[in-house]
């Protein structure tokens, strides 16, 4: 088994998640396990999609498959604390081509050229929880804001690029510490656990895991809706470990 397939424990978990079941209505799938495998390879390895077997990974992105996947293996977390991080992947010239180019793909365009960002909300752990996928140039509060809403836990541990008023009370309204460093233009420094900012560390590196899939380090998909189908399989690889 090469190391980016699915082993035989790993597949029996996430089997009966995907369509194509026996008892499933409409065409039942032989080779789920083996498409998966494929499916994986190419998110690895950044190679090129055969059309058939893109058509049904695009279906599967339309109806949610891999998102309920991961929902399904993040049940079992740990939100003693939340951690919340984002990471700038370029974006490969072919994913802003094709008709209507990227308009309302979550690309943005900067200096540096175009850019999707990954926005996460992780676990105590920090094993990935949610997921936005946004333009380049999206504040990280913003998106934070929203992964927190209905959200509790002790502590929210995020980077300075978090420090807002808004976000800050937030947290306070779920009962939970505001662990996040203060801007520089801040008027008032606002102090933090410096011991349990360490912590984060452990989304940083998580975030180093999912880059090792070159269609997450790399955009190369028009759509957000595929782009972000590879995401929540690679979280799920990681839930699957």
């Amino acid at each position: 088994m090469k190391r980016y397939e699915l082993s035989a424990a790993q597949w029996a978990r996430i089997a009966p998640l995907l369509p194509g079941e026996v008892s499933d209505p409409g065409r039942t799938w032989s080779d789920s396990h083996l498409f998966v495998n494929g499916f994986l390879w190419v998110f690895r390895s950044g190679a090129h999609w055969r059309f058939s077997r893109f058509s049904r990974f695009s279906r599967w992105c339309r109806d949610g498959v891999w998102e309920r996947v991961f929902d399904t293996l993040t049940a079992d977390r740990d939100k003693t604390c939340l951690m919340l991080d984002s990471t700038i992947v370029r974006v490969h010239q072919q994913a802003a081509t094709g008709k209507g180019g990227g308009k309302d793909q979550a690309l943005g365009r900067s200096r540096g050229g175009l850019t999707t960002k990954v926005h996460m909300l992780a676990d105590t752990l920090g094993r990935p929880l949610r997921f936005q996928i946004t333009a380049g140039q999206f504040h990280d509060s913003k998106a934070a804001a929203d992964f927190l809403k209905g959200q509790r836990a002790k502590a929210a541990l995020a980077d300075k690029a978090h420090d807002s008023n808004d976000l800050r009370a937030l947290i306070a309204d779920m009962k939970g510490e505001a662990v996040i460093p203060s801007k520089r233009n801040r008027k008032v420094f606002i102090p933090h656990d410096e011991a349990a900012c360490k912590h984060r560390n452990q989304i940083e590196r998580c975030f180093g895991r999912l880059k090792h899939f070159r269609r997450f380090a790399t955009r190369y998909d028009r759509r957000t809706i595929h782009f972000t189908g590879f995401v929540h399989l690679a979280a799920a690889m990681i839930w699957l470990r």
